[in-house]
């Protein structure tokens, strides 16, 4: 038996846009739509509002130009108004060839707002969808605030579907506008008009504001709605609408019975170049797209992963063009640290191994991030400090730094056992540092500390600057040149860790 197709029509364009603060530009709002056809194969788009201004024409006779050129025209639809005409002027100069026409799904909207009868509406958007007609222009019809009419004026919403029913139009699309409804309502307010009205082709259009805009569009689907309106991200006004990625997710995983055509591995992409454009940022935790979603932090996890995938579900990031990552913290465990060297080809003993996990272990004591390219990274230094007998060691240091004052610095130094302390000033807080240990050897050791001769930093790429910085030290003594490594997430820390390291070699 055939599966059921259900139409997924995008809004990002239309109804995305009025996220608080976004707006498209026109060379950006032509390259999403590309996307979003070409590469992620939505059915439909939804891609302006009619009238709001000279950009959003211009970007809309962009769209259609390319559209028209690419033989799917008819898959570029605009919302338009009930306004003697005027959005199918705007229409026609666009270039475009649907309509979604908005009106009035409740009583409340319609007698409080229009202050206009049933009949004067119906009259209204009849006049309309004859001159679309006449234009070679299809029509969809938008119920505002139905939710809300079928709650408390249904006979309202009957009487208003009745009514459309004799009408030249395309599809039906029904629009939980304020996010009002329960799954339970969507299920019986869908199953009502399907039941009544079968031949009707009906839209469900859900809004996210109390974060049942997913659980929402399922119980449409089963309802026996035929498309549904999504967002990319779920952008759209206040809290926005049912978002494309969990909802793609959901129908392919859990609404086995009916078939979509939207290309998975095309969300994450799609995703992040509207994040990019629209400055709209995806929480770490948004299913399917956010940064977080396929990273396993903790070891226990790692470990059943590589025991038998044992806390796998069936969201596999492959399916998004994404890949699975172990995040490296206080909660890692060496699991996680071995999957990660296993990405970048490396291997340590199991000595080294749990010197390295307890080395990550006090980054994330200190709530640093540690990436896969810090790594490398943190095994030399941690294989590196292991080979160096710690004769000498920076004990304390108080390292100040103030406005029309010299940084200074005030160490002490443990060595063989014995304290010693010393006070300084530099022009830099590491220079500070400097003067005070050259101070402390003139004064206490007969040993002539080796000259520095190179200072160099850098972060691992990729990596987080608050993570991790790697201070390289080439020093010259009186025989031989050598280098000292040192990391820590402070760039004077982490030169003072490779500074020890040179007093214990010479």
């Amino acid at each position: 038996m055939a599966k059921r197709k259900i139409e997924i029509m995008d809004t990002t364009l239309r109804d995305g846009e009025q996220t608080s603060g976004v707006s498209f530009s026109v060379s950006e709002k032509l390259t999403i739509a590309k996307l979003l056809l070409e590469e992620l194969e939505v059915d439909r788009l939804e891609v302006a509002s009619a009238r709001v201004s000279k950009g959003e024409l211009e970007a809309v006779k962009k769209i259609t130009s390319w559209a028209s050129e690419h033989n799917c025209l008819e898959k570029i639809e605009v919302l338009t108004f009930v306004d003697a005409g005027k959005s199918i002027n705007w229409m026609i100069d666009a270039g475009a060839k649907v309509q979604n026409l908005l009106t009035k799904g409740s009583l409340n909207h319609l007698t409080h707002q229009l202050k206009k009868t049933p009949i004067q509406h119906f009259t209204e958007i009849q006049k309309n969808i004859e001159s679309a007609t006449k234009h070679g222009i299809k029509t969809n019809v938008y119920l505002e605030d139905w939710s809300n009419g079928m709650r408390n004026s249904k006979a309202y919403v009957f009487e208003y579907l009745d009514f459309l029913t004799t009408q030249n139009i395309e599809r039906v699309l029904l629009p939980d506008t304020l996010g009002i409804l329960t799954p339970d309502e969507t299920a019986r307010f869908i199953s009502e008009v399907r039941e009544k009205y079968p031949n009707t082709h009906f839209d469900f259009h859900g809004h996210n504001d109390y974060d049942l805009g997913v659980a929402n569009v399922m119980e449409a689907v089963k309802s026996g709605v035929n498309g549904l309106h999504l967002t990319i991200n779920g952008m759209g006004e206040r809290a926005g609408n049912a978002p494309m990625a969990s909802v793609i997710a959901v129908v392919n995983d859990f609404l086995t019975d009916v078939r979509i055509t939207v290309n998975e591995k095309a969300l994450n992409k799609v995703s992040k170049l509207v994040e990019t454009f629209s400055g709209f940022r995806i929480p770490v935790n948004k299913p399917v797209v956010g940064a977080n979603v396929f990273t396993q932090t903790a070891g226990i996890h790692a470990d059943g992963d590589h025991k038998n995938n044992l806390y796998f579900n069936d969201l596999m990031p492959e399916r998004f063009g994404r890949k699975r990552k172990y995040a490296l913290g206080k909660t890692s465990g060496k699991a996680n640290i071995q999957k990660n060297l296993q990405d970048l080809g490396l291997s340590l003993n199991d000595d080294e191994l749990k010197k390295v996990t307890q080395r990550i272990i006090e980054l994330g004591d200190k709530k640093q991030v540690v990436s896969q390219e810090d790594l490398p990274y943190i095994i030399s230094d941690v294989l590196d400090s292991d080979t160096i007998e710690r004769r000498v060691i920076v004990e304390n240091y108080v390292l100040t730094h103030a406005k029309g004052l010299k940084p200074s610095t005030t160490i002490k130094l443990k060595v063989e056992g014995v304290i010693y302390e010393e006070h300084a000033q530099g022009d830099g807080q590491f220079d500070a540092f400097m003067n005070a240990l050259k101070k402390l050897y003139k004064r206490h050791s007969k040993k002539e500390l080796p000259k520095l001769i190179d200072y160099a930093v850098r972060i691992p790429p990729g990596s987080n600057s608050d993570a991790l910085c790697e201070t390289i030290i080439t020093w010259k003594g009186d025989e031989k040149e050598f280098i000292t490594r040192g990391l820590d997430s402070d760039q004077t820390v982490s030169a003072i860790k490779a500074t020890e390291k040179m007093l214990n070699i010479i």
